[in-house]
């Protein structure tokens, strides 16, 4: 394996970058159908044309930026819109819409290491298709880690403060809920600071030992 140039890193990064952000919001409005609400099928967000998705500052700047810098890569799409009210149970069924981005993350992840073992196995054989293989499938493996753990923070407007707030008591939840317009600006400061990247680091980096563990590499 030999150090990669940019634009080889950038051709690495880019269908594993755009599959999690994707797959990630298609899955929480293709469970808010299941649950009641259409509000994501009805604007044309449950489709895996990434172009109905991106948003050109979380899906290319900021990813792109972190790539070139060498830091803590993650990213954002356009959020799947979902009208709580149609839901059946909207305070419980939130939880399960929330739930579905991390969930699908986690399901790529293993779709990636798989592909990485399957690199792996043709290295010896064809190592043209074998190596660009592995490479992808571990910057898929690591960019699904990210989102899923990320995600599942407990700070909304992430996943898992939509999943707190689902949870927490009626009183608790609402007072909870209120962080909502400023989670965003917490979120920066702590990737400016390096305090995410230290939260998050250990533990993406112990996701991803799981992951080639499983597949033998």
């Amino acid at each position: 394996m030999f150090e990669l140039s940019l634009m080889q890193k950038i051709a690495v990064w880019t269908l594993p970058v755009l599959f999690a952000i994707t797959v990630h919001e298609v899955a929480h409005g293709w469970v808010a159908k299941k649950l009641g609400d259409p509000t994501a099928q009805m604007m044309g967000r449950l489709t895996l044309n990434p172009f109905k998705h991106i948003d050109p500052v979380g899906t290319v700047v900021v990813p792109l930026l972190l790539l070139v810098l060498g830091g803590f890569i993650f990213g954002w799409a356009k959020p799947v819109p979902v009208t709580v009210q149609n839901l059946r149970r909207p305070k419980q069924d939130m939880a399960w819409v929330a739930l579905a981005g991390p969930a699908s993350n986690l399901l790529m992840a293993i779709l990636w290491a798989i592909i990485a073992k399957i690199g792996y196995l043709l290295m010896t054989v064809v190592p043209f298709a074998g190596q660009p293989m592995i490479y992808m499938g571990v910057a898929g493996i690591f960019i699904n880690g990210v989102l899923m753990i990320l995600n599942l923070l407990p700070l909304p407007p992430l996943d898992g403060g939509r999943i707190a707030t689902s949870v927490l008591p009626g009183p608790l939840s609402y007072k909870f809920s209120r962080i909502e317009p400023y989670g965003f600006i917490i979120l920066l400061v702590l990737l400016a600071t390096g305090i995410l990247g230290e939260l998050l680091g250990p533990l993406v980096n112990g996701f991803q030992r799981i992951m080639f563990s499983v597949i033998g590499i």
